[in-house]
């Protein structure tokens, strides 16, 4: 009898789980449930609008495009549901419903399916739609809603239902700059706003895109994707740090600037559901790491030194396309691997 071992060569990956895409795209959905009801407490009923018309179209375009070429449906995976909530969550509430729908064109068709669909994109669709409709449309992606400001920063002032509908559909007299404007002012040396205390900036009491404002409700969606273990600690971490270290020091060590452009614009959401897509950001976390540093410091040059006051969509947008490299740098090489 022979004693030799019958082995089975197959490739790479050896390790199954049972996850699917399915699982992972539901559990990022319900983590951003919370900062949906934010959205529509505080800027009315038009925000739940918005996110409809988004995920409609977003799973419309994926659907129409693969009957089209006779591709597989993959509308089921969730992807293009995430992807309409995402790209409505960087949008402001006043946002007109056909340059929405546009947005959704731009992540679905030209971002994700001409590079082949899930997987194959090589920056995250919402980002790419956001940093697009900012260019193609500066005023109406920069209009703010402020349903809810008293006359004094410090008081928060919650809206009712009905205050939230009006302001949603009402402009005069009801809109105004986000803080990060102040806060560039104030670095600026320049008269600015009133900013709102911490405590409203970290409920969400402020002006913003829909998504962006309560950074309460997104740290509970963001621990709640780490305890289900779909996204590390690597990448929202440094990229949070990052931006609040620099802020501080450039801001001569200013404790209360930086914790000021920790608690605004589009940090929190951009570093805990978007940075951290799996397609578009490093493999191991060494190279998460470094990717959350540099989306932190491109971040605070831009809202600092550019034209923008916020800098988190184009900082995603710059390190997605240096991840191959950042891949490659911080990947370990395989046992007996030779140079090639």
């Amino acid at each position: 009898m022979s004693n030799s071992v019958n082995m089975i060569v197959s490739p790479a990956p050896h390790i199954r789980e049972k996850i699917t895409t399915n699982r992972i795209m539901l559990d990022v959905i319900i983590a951003l449930s919370p900062s949906f009801v934010i959205a529509v407490w505080v800027f009315g009923l038009r925000a739940a609008l918005v996110t409809g018309v988004c995920v409609a179209a977003c799973v419309f375009f994926e659907w129409a495009y693969e009957k089209f070429l006779k591709r597989k449906n993959t509308i089921g995976d969730l992807s293009a549901v995430l992807t309409g909530i995402l790209l409505a969550f960087n949008l402001p509430v006043t946002i007109p419903l056909w340059q929405a729908v546009f947005g959704c064109f731009i992540a679905i068709i030209l971002v994700k399916q001409l590079f082949g669909g899930l997987g194959k994109n090589f920056a995250n669709p919402a980002i790419t739609a956001r940093v697009i409709m900012l260019l193609a449309f500066p005023a109406a992606m920069t209009t703010w809603v402020l349903p809810f400001w008293g006359a004094a920063a410090d008081v928060i002032t919650f809206p009712t239902p009905l205050d939230a509908v009006t302001a949603a559909t009402t402009l005069d007299g009801l809109t105004g700059a986000t803080p990060l404007v102040a806060l560039l002012q104030m670095f600026r040396g320049e008269a600015f706003e009133a900013l709102p205390s911490m405590w409203n900036l970290f409920l969400g009491v402020h002006g913003g895109s829909l998504g962006e404002t309560s950074e309460l409700a997104l740290l509970i969606g963001g621990l709640y994707l780490i305890i289900r273990r779909v996204i590390t600690w690597h990448v929202p971490v440094t990229f949070i740090a990052t931006v609040f270290i620099l802020t501080t020091v450039i801001g001569g060590f200013n404790f209360e600037f930086g914790l000021l452009h920790m608690l605004t614009g589009g940090l929190f959401l951009g570093a805990i559901f978007m940075a951290t897509d799996y397609v578009t950001s490093p493999q191991t976390n060494l190279g998460r790491a470094i990717f959350g540093i540099g989306c932190g410091l491109i971040t605070v040059l831009i809202r600092l030194y550019g034209n923008y006051p916020e800098g988190v969509s184009f900082a995603i947008l710059l390190m997605n396309m240096i991840v191959p490299f950042i891949n490659k740098i911080s990947c370990k090489k395989a046992l007996g691997e030779l140079k090639s």
